[in-house]
């Protein structure tokens, strides 16, 4: 076993307890090293240790005998039958999305490897797996792959637009505190917008709106579970909060959690934290049960001692997915008119447990609202974003398609049909279609905050984490005066949280404290 960093939780001592039990270094019938040698080998205190274990026997992975301490289980569920099984599923799961992964950011995946991947699923080792896995990482690029997608901060910049998109413009403060104030606003209630249906696809959001005679979207979903018979979707487990006439706060959503987890980061460090900052902080007050995909990779991989980068490389396929880019917010609140400073800010956040086009979404959306916080001009605020990842990305292109199909068609259907079309292969997390949705909801909402946090919703997969990004560059170009009355009032000016020490907070607290952070920043 590995030393566990000193904040970890005791869960995920139980978690790299029960590895080592799944791996054979812990046998069935086995007598466990004593909770002072636990104590030394993992690098936490002693009651740490005593309830990962007591998580342990709850769990049936281990025993207590009187006098003489823990003991491995020895019966069916940690025969060593059942450990291999255990550990060839975690790691083939793993690697179904590391293939996909490869793929899209251009590696040699041949059709002899897809094909030694469906063999080792039928009847590889767990070695011969992780052996597999590992080779992996040092396929070559495809020659015909024709984008240029750094991860080091360096190249980013560039590789970047070199052309800087500058604001003179200046706010009094009390108009940059109520922008800010209205982006707070704005993500709380775009994030509620969404809640509700997320994951769920186009087709069938606007067949419950019709159900429900709520089509257009132009309210918070109404809760009617009737209306979902025979329906492969469910509503999110706490939708009903979420839905109109039952919002009574912000409820608790990791995209608010991110969003304050980074303001205690900036008001405890200051604009000069680091990675490994971020990192302490995550662990100090993030329950790893409600952190997710790319998150819990790294979580995970900060408990098994790795530093940045590699905690964002090592068994996390999810490393192009969303969950940087609903980190930016903040980035952006505390850099009003400096886009390069919040972009900057960013991908410090992002190589936590991001590469590629995961850093480049969390950039974007932090340039994007650090202009909207100055501007009035939605084009200028989009370029702001552009500007500030390799010209030549994924991301960057699918920027400057949503940009160019909006100019071409008709509605904002048909350019969500492009966009699945040309990016529908995307899981629905990943950065790159979602990011797609949000500027859909932004140009054609056309400045009406409503107007683009429904469309930015509608148009599915992560509709909680779209609305919420969307209602925040709204917020900040309109300021809280623009954020429709009956939008803002149920929540009561309340948002719940995850983080310790956050589990209830005013959302005007959080945007003056935001202010004052930007006042040092500036």
């Amino acid at each position: 076993m590995r030393a566990v960093r000193r904040t970890t939780l005791p869960v995920l001592v139980a978690e790299e307890i029960r590895r080592d039990i799944i791996r054979g270094k812990l046998k069935p019938g086995s007598r466990l090293p004593t909770e002072k040698e636990l104590s030394k080998q993992l690098g936490v205190g002693r009651p740490t240790v005593r309830e990962a274990l007591r998580i342990l026997e709850g769990q049936r992975w281990i025993k207590f005998k009187f006098g003489e301490g823990a003991y491995v289980m020895d019966n069916a569920k940690t025969s060593q039958k059942s450990l291999a099984y255990l550990q060839k599923e975690e790691i083939l799961e793993l690697l179904k999305y590391e293939i996909s992964q490869l793929e899209e950011e251009g590696r040699k995946v041949t059709d002899e490897i897809k094909e030694k991947f469906q063999r080792l699923k039928k009847e590889g080792s767990p070695e011969e797996i992780e052996e597999f896995y590992n080779s992996l990482q040092s396929l070559d690029r495809r020659d015909d792959f024709p984008y240029d997608e750094p991860s080091e901060i360096d190249e980013i910049k560039k590789k970047a637009p070199q052309e800087k998109i500058t604001f003179s413009k200046l706010l009094d403060e009390d108009t940059l505190y109520e922008r800010i104030h209205g982006a707070w606003l704005g993500r709380c209630i775009g994030c509620l917008l969404g809640k509700p249906v997320e994951g769920w696809p186009k087709n069938k959001i606007e067949t419950y709106l019709k159900a429900t005679k709520s089509f257009p979207l132009q309210d918070y979903f109404p809760y009617a579970p009737d209306k979902l018979e025979n329906s492969e979707y469910s509503f999110h487990p706490s939708a009903k909060e979420a839905t109109r006439g039952n919002i009574k706060y912000m409820a608790r959503d990791d995209d608010l959690d991110y969003t304050i987890l980074n303001l205690k980061l900036l008001e405890e460090n200051g604009p000069e934290f680091s990675t490994e900052d971020v990192a302490e902080e995550w662990l100090s007050n993030l329950p790893y049960q409600m952190v997710y995909t790319a998150e819990r990779q790294a979580y995970a991989n900060l408990v098994r001692g790795f530093k940045p980068p590699d905690t964002a490389i090592y068994r996390n396929p999810f490393r192009e997915w969303i969950g940087a880019q609903i980190r930016a917010d903040v980035f952006g609140y505390i850099c009003p008119g400096n886009p390069d400073l919040a972009a900057s800010l960013a991908y410090k956040d992002a190589s936590l447990s991001h590469r590629k086009n995961g850093i480049y979404g969390e950039m974007f959306v932090a340039a994007a609202i650090s202009a909207a916080l100055v501007s009035d001009d939605l084009e200028k605020v989009i370029k702001a974003g552009l500007s500030c990842v390799p010209k030549d990305s994924r991301l960057a292109e699918v920027v400057k398609n949503v940009i160019n199909w909006s100019e071409k068609l008709g509605s904002w259907q048909e350019v969500w049909q492009k966009v699945y079309e040309a990016y529908g292969n995307y899981h629905p997390v990943h950065t790159l279609p979602n990011l797609a949705f949000v500027l859909i909801g932004l140009i054609w909402g056309k400045l009406d905050f409503k107007k683009s946090i429904s469309i930015a919703v509608m148009c599915g997969w992560d509709t909680d984490c779209n609305g919420a990004t969307t209602g925040s560059i709204i917020g900040a170009l309109k300021g809280v005066k623009g954020i429709p009355e009956e939008m803002s009032r149920p929540l009561n000016d309340r948002i719940k949280s995850a983080v310790i020490g956050y589990s209830e907070a005013r959302i005007s607290d959080l945007a003056r404290r935001t202010f004052e952070v930007s006042k040092k920043v500036r």
